[in-house]
């Protein structure tokens, strides 16, 4: 991550291309994000995990040689043979060869089933070891993390996700013993034991044998644990033999020399990241060797940056507890007062380290709750702005506990260098209005995530109006407003207008209005009178306005499954209405080119073959897209083809906030790309994994895994409560991916509400769901029954029959197509 960094880095002060830059990587992949290696067994792929920019590495000035390490360093003749035999000159050499795990000397350690955590290549062995033990020894499986610290308890997580019971072992007499205290450390054992993971403290293994197919680890006060893995985690070292080999001066208990340049004590080699030892210490946090990396390209460009240091604050979720470390935690200074608030109701635990004159903020600790982490890092080595136990409190909002506290040239975000002058400057200056516009203009948040609250916060706090107000006629948002209408039993725009807002309304709020009645039942979608002039054009005609004038017709085919004579009736009325046909990335078959007056004998054909419509005009879950599953496949695990069926027949026709995609693979192969759905749900052995939030177009993001090996009742009654508290609380026009990310607490607080059930709406929204399951009516349907609604379908309202002139066609491809319109033509200034 860190060489990577610096070739960033690098690539943008070099304009000129002054420089031409090997990089020779040991491993077989591109640089990829270690921080969240456990992400991996998250429904991740190595391809998610990326650093690299497709235009990086272009065989010219930049070069990048995979699975090609250093061998040899001839200082003397300033060159590097590598692993392949090749020798490269240099005029400057950079070791970033980052660390490698400590493996204690327990006996044992090298036997098949132990394992360390740290590339991409030993998570694979990890899950092979834990498939097979799943297959041989159903319903015993426990793995064993030697190490409590950071990479252990991710390491536990990441056994939790395989379906592992984990066991953790720490030596010191509580977890994390290098960043939180014992009071920390209490709150975070008994935290992490109601998950389920029995921890060991004060102890060690003495040996690990094999015992027929699975591991005996015996630890040193003679207690037995049965094993299907063994993990070790207890630590790095840094990775500074190649230096030591070429006679560069090394630290006694390793890493490579450096100084503030970064140089080693060969002028032209330099050192970055966890293989550096800089002022009397290695680091090994990501955040220094990005600081690394930034003064090492500077000073190759003809800068004076320099390395006096590095803020090594650590905020994570470990095993879904927050556990924050900054500054002095551990109180060493010389007379260091600690402030400490313990509220075991709320579960949290905070600490302050203060100056002996209690004038300065140190350090602190937080586990349980960190929100206060974005706010009280920036502030370590400067005067307290206020009390310190006010700053700590449960309910703190006194002097010092918001983002004005925050100084000017405070560093935000640690790990891209951003302060708070540069954030509020790009908020004012630039106009931005939520923290993903922050992210693209100032990088800060994009690392390891921890700012994001404060960067909320000063958001908040700049001045820059984020209105609420779904538009200039209510003051409220869709949110509030779906609430008021569902409280009030509103049965009309009038009627909601009049209430809660001014005028006649727009083209916003109505569409949004319109919406939250059929999505509360309040009749079908297919308005009449005053309600049907609420809806837009596609949501009027039931069908997608064309650029010509013309409307799709998309019917449904739950899952893409469709019977040839099926098949058929759409080949047939696509051929007597003269319809180009296409395909849909969906599973389904758009027909398009019908004119306004068509659409209803259009329809009566389809409904009467048993076709229905597909929503695909409206905000309203559209497909259920889904591979052929166990039934057909030799790779399928479970029958995804029929769950994708159940699954878009029980949500059809619901309205929301906007359209919801969702996708259902058989296996991990993933053919029906459901991570990159609003709900995608993927099959495995011990039976479905949930991931929610996910959408391509614009801004793609994959989803989040919120359940794993889940039962089918399960699965369909926690989709239930997502799609109805997203249509509870998301925002006019929202996707799932930014609504998700939106939340307070995100998945965790998803989680929270619709699996545990915290806010106890779990039977409101159940019943929700029902309601509609056993109203639901074909639109389609509903119109061609209804001679009234009939009439809205034609192009002249004074001339019914009459076809629109205008609407020409011609071939290609054997198919009709709009006929092309002159482009209009662009006008170019010159200055």
């Amino acid at each position: 991550m860190v060489g990577q960094r610096f070739v960033d880095a690098l690539r943008d002060r070099d304009a000129r291309r002054r420089w031409r830059v090997t990089v020779l990587a040991e491993e077989p992949r591109r640089a990829y994000d270690r921080v969240n290696l456990s992400s991996y067994f998250e429904g991740a792929e190595a391809g998610d995990l990326d650093l690299v920019g497709d235009d990086c590495y272009d065989a010219g000035a930049y070069q990048l040689h995979l699975g090609e390490a250093a061998a040899a360093i001839d200082r003397t003749a300033r060159t590097v043979t590598t692993s392949r035999g090749r020798m490269l000159s240099y005029d400057a050499l950079v070791l970033a060869t980052g660390s490698y795990p400590f493996v204690p000397p327990v006996a044992g350690a090298d036997l098949p089933g132990c394992f360390v955590y740290r590339t991409l290549d030993d998570l694979d062995a990890i899950r092979a070891a834990a498939q097979r033990a799943a297959a041989s020894t159903p319903g015993r499986r426990a793995g064993l993390v030697v190490g409590g610290g950071l990479l252990g308890l991710e390491a536990a997580r990441a056994l939790r996700l395989l379906g592992m019971s984990p066991h953790v072992v720490e030596l010191a007499p509580r977890l994390m013993p290098l960043q939180v205290d014992e009071g920390g450390g209490a709150l975070l054992r008994r935290m992490i034991e109601e998950l389920n993971v029995t921890v060991w403290l004060g102890t060690s293994v003495r040996e690990i044998v094999r015992d027929g197919t699975r591991l005996l680890a015996t630890l040193a006060d003679g207690t037995e644990l049965d094993l299907d893995v063994v993990v070790f985690a207890a630590g790095v070292r840094p990775r500074d033999q190649l230096a030591r080999e070429a006679g560069l001066d090394v630290a006694p208990r390793g890493g490579i020399v450096i100084d503030e340049a970064c140089r080693t004590s060969d002028p032209g080699i330099y050192a970055i990241g966890e293989c550096a030892y800089a002022g009397g210490r290695v680091y090994g946090l990501v955040a220094p060797g990005f600081a690394m990396a930034e003064v090492l390209a500077d000073r190759l460009t003809g800068g004076a940056a320099s390395f006096t240091g590095a803020d090594i604050s650590t905020k994570l979720k470990l095993l879904g507890v927050d556990v924050a470390s900054f500054g002095d935690a551990l109180a060493t200074t010389p007379d260091a007062l600690e402030v400490t608030v313990n509220d075991p109701v709320s579960r949290s635990y905070s600490k302050l380290v203060v100056s002996g004159d209690a004038k300065t903020l140190l350090g602190g600790v937080l586990v349980g709750d960190a929100a206060r982490y974005g706010v009280l890092r920036p502030l370590v080595g400067r005067p307290l702005p206020g009390d310190p136990v006010t700053m700590i409190a449960p309910a703190g909002t006194g002097p010092g506990t918001g983002p004005g506290a925050l100084p000017g040239d405070a560093h935000v975000c640690t790990c891209h260098g951003v302060t708070k002058d540069a954030i509020c400057a790009a908020i004012t200056d630039l106009g931005l209005t939520d923290v993903a516009a922050i992210k693209c203009e100032t990088r800060a948040g994009t690392g390891c995530g921890s700012c994001v609250p404060a960067l909320k916060m000063l958001l908040a706090s700049s001045g820059v109006a984020v209105s609420r107000a779904l538009c200039e006629h209510f003051s409220v948002g869709r949110a509030e407003l779906f609430q008021i209408v569902r409280a009030e039993q509103i049965t009309t725009f009038s009627e909601l207008i009049e209430r809660h807002g001014r005028g006649r309304g727009c083209d916003i709020c109505k569409p949004a209005v319109a919406s939250i009645l059929a999505s509360l039942g309040r009749g079908l979608h297919v308005l009449d009178g005053e309600q049907a002039a609420l809806q837009d054009t596609n949501d009027h005609f039931l069908a997608n306005i064309q650029r010509n004038g013309t409307y799709s017709v998309v019917p449904r085919i739950p899952g893409g499954e469709v019977t040839p004579d099926k098949l058929i009736v759409l080949g047939e009325v696509a051929r007597d209405f003269g319809l180009y046909t296409k395909i849909t990335g969906g599973q389904r078959i758009d027909l398009l080119g019908a004119r306004v007056e068509q659409l209803p004998a259009i329809w009566r054909r389809l409904v009467d073959a048993g076709f229905e419509s597909g929503q695909a005009y409206g905000k309203s879950v559209r497909t259920v897209k889904s591979c052929i599953g166990s039934t057909w496949c030799r790779y399928g695990v479970q029958d995804s083809v029929s769950l994708a069926v159940e699954l878009e027949l029980r949500y059809r026709g619901i309205r929301s906030p906007h359209k919801i995609k969702a996708g259902v693979s058989g296996c991990a192969r993933e053919c029906a790309e459901a991570r990159s759905k609003d709900i995608g749900v993927i099959a495995a052995e011990d039976g479905w994994n949930l991931f929610v939030g996910g959408n391509g177009g614009f801004r793609p993001r994959h989803a989040d895994l919120l359940l794993s090996g889940v039962g089918k009742p399960a699965l369909i009654q926690t989709i239930d409560r997502f799609i109805m508290f997203y249509i509870r609380t998301a925002d006019r026009l929202q996707r799932t991916a930014t609504w998700l990310e939106s939340l307070d607490g995100g998945l965790d607080y998803l989680r929270s509400v619709i699996v545990d059930d915290s806010l106890g709406i779990a039977a409101e929204l159940d019943a929700a769901i029902e309601r509609h399951v056993v109203t639901y009516q074909d639109e389609w349907a509903a119109v061609l029954a209804d001679p009234a609604k009939l009439r809205r379908f034609v192009s002249f309202v004074n001339a019914p029959g009459t076809p629109d002139p205008s609407i020409e066609f011609e071939p290609e491809r054997g198919q009709p197509r709009p006929v092309s319109l002159p482009l209009p033509r662009r006008l170019e200034v010159a200055r």
